[in-house]
């Protein structure tokens, strides 16, 4: 922010103007948070904060600001954890819910964590199993989520192959966990609705295979050098996958 209080800041938004700009972005550090009320006395409201500022935005072209939202989805993960060999899943319960129900276990997605990484994470945190991921199940999409601030909240559901099977539970988190038959699974009504369908879904490629259900990923090479994106889409026959 530009030094000597409102009057400066009123002069370089003016400035600013003449300039042909059409919008002001200003960071304002966690202990100068009180350059904030200068800020918004010239116009700027809050776009967003973080751990040690918070930004502000004003508008200067003609017209509603068009200016992008700050992020108002809360990303959420689970893993479907598959043994093939035996038929069986692994489930959990939280502890302190209202309702003890079974579901697969899953968390929060960290910025710039994969989604697939994130179901391996929590559920090795959550059981102590570690697993590996295989593909996209389902995705469940809900608006003004208590969980998430009343914002709305993508909830994924991934297959996960295991590769350890003894189970060490978080006692902090999870009231009970095991590995529980799919089919049991499917047809229990002491499960979360959303895990009882994708049971049933797991259940469907687990016997007519896999390649029915699969949402799979790929990564490419993104327009920006040097990194890379991930695209989820069913399998495609090879000979579209190699078309030029």
């Amino acid at each position: 922010m530009p030094d000597g209080g409102p009057a400066s800041l009123s002069a370089s938004v003016a400035q600013w103007q003449e300039e042909g700009r059409v919008a002001v972005w200003l960071h304002v550090p966690i202990l100068q948070s009180g350059l904030a009320a200068v800020a918004a006395s010239q116009g700027f409201a809050f776009h967003h904060a973080e751990l040690g500022s918070a930004t502000l935005t004003r508008w200067l072209g003609e017209g509603p600001s068009r200016l992008p939202g700050y992020a108002t989805h809360q990303l959420g993960v689970a893993g479907a954890v598959l043994d093939e060999n035996t038929g069986k899943v692994l489930v959990v319960q939280d502890r302190n819910k209202t309702v003890n129900a079974w579901k697969f276990p899953g968390g929060l997605s960290n910025p710039g964590e994969d989604i697939g990484d994130t179901a391996v994470r929590e559920v090795f945190e959550e059981t102590g199993i570690k697993s590996e991921f295989k593909s996209i199940l389902s995705i469940r999409q809900q608006h003004q989520h208590p969980g998430a601030f009343g914002k709305s909240d993508m909830y994924i559901i991934c297959r996960l192959e295991p590769s350890s099977f003894n189970i060490n539970f978080c006692q902090q988190e999870c009231l009970r966990c095991e590995w529980m038959d799919l089919d049991e699974l499917a047809r229990t009504k002491h499960a979360t609705p959303i895990t009882s369908n994708v049971a049933k879904l797991l259940l469907y490629g687990y016997r007519e295979g896999f390649d029915k259900i699969d949402i799979t990923m790929r990564e490419f090479p993104a327009v920006y050098t040097g990194r890379f994106y991930k695209l989820y889409h069913r399998e495609l026959p090879e000979s579209y996958r190699n078309m030029t």
